[in-house]
């Protein structure tokens, strides 16, 4: 059986693109991957998605797009992808265990925020440690923070957070930041930020939550610790983008390059979500792009007829 649309993904944007697509009444189904829900699965509190005026916890508001996908007629297959074949019509996707055809394809694989790799990081994710300043800082008022990594990133989000924070900490392994002049001029100039050069975390402790942060010098191997309330890890994400390799398009850093609106470099394929948004990574724009990527998909299809 040839499907009119396979989406690979079940975050916002795989969710959303699901809801279009079967409300355009196209024979639709979402191979959900290892994490049904995306990023959002290891989340907390959500109080930037509109809609909740209370907030939302981030499974709690997967779940709630996980049945709407339903109730639109798109099935949900919770299976991982383990190739796919762009280089023919129709499109393939495997999983272990089953072949699927499909005339459009929409990746929405998002991307994992690269760890520091240490116990206390996973311990308290979502408890303290976390990976974007722009859903969580509001969380942490007048209370001091630490920010990990040395890239533009980086400043963006120790600057951010600096409206939150009565203090905050970069934490960099070397001497000197590889983050543009003008984003480090930002941080450097801010008094609420200080610097530790040429650190290491060594591990985040707490009881509930972060409590403190011990660090390792790594020129002079001393360790200290420094009292905060929160870490964000700011040192890059990884585009899930293995399965694409030699299918699609990629930029140096693997995310997914879009053609033309949503259209990747194959005709047929499209993408939505963290897998080729670099910049923004809000659950919102990745919905968004999910609703794009589908009305692309519904143009495409009606061309085809």
């Amino acid at each position: 059986m040839v499907h009119d649309v396979i989406i690979i993904g079940a975050g916002p944007a795989g969710y959303t693109a699901g809801i279009y697509c079967s409300r355009a009444r196209h024979d639709t189904v979402i191979i959900s991957g290892l994490l049904p829900g995306g990023q959002l699965m290891n989340t907390t509190d959500v109080e930037n998605y509109p809609g909740f005026d209370e907030g939302i916890m981030g499974p709690d508001l997967m779940q709630i797009m996980r049945k709407q996908t339903e109730r639109m007629g798109t099935k949900i297959i919770d299976d991982v992808v383990t190739s796919v074949d762009f280089s023919q019509t129709p499109l393939k996707v495997s999983t272990a265990s089953t072949n699927f055809e499909a005339k459009t394809v929409i990746v929405c694989t998002g991307a994992t925020p690269r760890k520091i790799g240490i116990d206390g990081e996973q311990t308290f994710a979502g408890k303290g440690v976390s990976y974007c300043a722009t859903c969580d800082g509001a969380f942490f008022r007048d209370q001091e923070l630490a920010v990990v990594g040395g890239g533009d990133s980086c400043m963006e989000e120790a600057t951010f957070l600096t409206k939150f924070a009565s203090k905050v900490h970069i934490i960099h392994r070397r001497d000197e930041f590889r983050a543009s002049k003008i984003m480090q001029e930002r941080a450097l100039n801010n008094e609420k930020i200080i610097v530790h050069w040429n650190n290491t975390v060594l591990d985040i402790k707490g009881d509930q939550k972060v409590q403190r942060v011990i660090l390792k010098d790594t020129k002079t191997e001393e360790e200290t610790s420094i009292d905060l309330a929160g870490v964000f890890v700011a040192i890059g994400h990884e585009p899930n983008t293995s399965l694409f390799k030699d299918q699609l398009n990629l930029d140096e850093n693997g995310y997914i390059i879009l053609n033309k609106n949503t259209q990747t470099s194959v005709d047929g394929v499209f993408s939505a979500g963290d897998v080729h948004d670099h910049r923004y990574r809000q659950a919102v724009t990745a919905a968004g792009y999910g609703c794009m990527a589908a009305i692309d998909v519904d143009k495409y299809l009606s061309e085809q007829k």
